[in-house]
């Protein structure tokens, strides 16, 4: 009796294994991922570091000599790579692919801790790490633009209300600003006003930071009421820091406006983007989305074009939102693709 005798003897059965067979296969099918890449987990861990003002040089003799040696020590690191510009350093390290990606992030935490003490004593921040995978490249990017409303403000409005809103899409793993337009003041000292004046650096700066100050007030007890003292010593325009006294010369006070500009800009004014669009390019923030892995990317891309349209309708009048890349154009149908905005 060979293994064929039994499926042709019993055909019933043989159709009832096969039709089980099939509608296992239909079913598995439905619930295949769609993406344009296999899905591979590359154990990776980023680990960023900020020096205010320091050179490429000096980030990279400073910060980022004393981290490699520390991770150099933890094992199972496939690759390590480090990147310096002005006032930041990144260390991306790769870990075989049969490590734990959490484990793997603990040895790199432990490695910062015992490289703390070697590493620049000014540095605002220790060093960060992020858990990341090089081959979960975004879905989606939206941009926002405007003619009228200044990109510190869109920023604002990106981080406070979209990407709260796009975070809570089903599939969506993280969704970021590139690059951060967060509003600052920048100040520009002339340095012939500073050596004619006598002033230097250093004095300016603890002018500043003594300034502007975010501090209590504390409360007035009265026999029948209480009142709350609001201190209002934090300075949020340019023009309000203008007015900020550096010092006394001859009796009259030196303001940080004589001493050079008092501009709004914005943190970083290194990097920005911009997006083309009636044959003009302005100034945009863009919104970087990726997907959970496994997720389908179709489906998400189908999702977030959905709350898209629905945040459209609570967005400023002035403000566009546009889509600057979707990857599910690449990888779906035209039928699952045809409705994008």
């Amino acid at each position: 009796m060979n293994f064929s005798e039994i499926w042709i003897r019993r055909p019933v059965m043989t159709i009832l294994v096969m039709s089980g067979l099939l509608l296992l296969g239909v079913l598995s099918y439905r619930q295949l991922p769609i993406n344009n890449l296999p899905n591979v987990e590359f154990p990776t861990v980023t680990v960023t570091a900020s020096l205010p003002g320091a050179s490429p040089e000096t980030m990279a003799a400073t910060v980022a000599t004393p981290l490699e040696k520390s991770f150099s020590s933890i094992p199972s690191v496939s690759s390590m790579v480090s990147t310096s510009t002005l006032g930041t350093t990144a260390i991306s390290i790769q870990f075989d692919l049969e490590r734990s990606i959490d484990a793997a992030a603990q040895d790199v935490s432990a490695a910062i801790n015992a490289a703390s003490g070697v590493l620049p004593r000014n540095m605002p921040a220790p060093p960060a790490y992020k858990k990341v995978n090089p081959a979960d490249m975004p879905i989606m990017v939206v941009s926002l633009v405007s003619d009228t409303i200044p990109v510190t403000e869109m920023n604002d409005y990106a981080e406070n209300i979209l990407i709260p809103q796009l975070s809570t899409v089903p599939g969506i793993a993280e969704v970021d600003a590139i690059p951060p337009q967060k509003y600052a003041v920048r100040v520009q000292l002339n340095p012939e006003i500073l050596a004619n004046r006598g002033i230097g650096i250093n004095r300016v700066l603890t002018a500043i930071q003594n300034g502007n100050v975010n501090l209590p007030g504390g409360t007035l007890e009265g026999a029948n009421t209480s009142y709350t003292m609001d201190a209002k010593g934090q300075l949020t325009s340019a023009k309000a820091f203008q007015s900020l006294i550096v010092s006394y010369q001859n009796g009259y006070p030196v303001r940080l406006g004589d001493l050079g500009r008092v501009i709004d800009g914005v943190q970083n004014d290194k990097s920005s983007a911009r997006f083309l669009t009636d044959g003009k390019a302005r100034q945009a923030v863009c919104l970087r989305i990726r997907k959970q892995p496994g997720a389908n990317t179709v489906q998400v891309a189908k999702l977030v074009k959905a709350r898209i349209n629905d945040l459209k309708h609570t967005m400023p009048v002035a403000v566009s939102m546009l889509t600057a890349y979707d990857l599910s154009l690449f990888i779906g149908t035209p039928s699952s693709t045809s409705s994008s905005p």
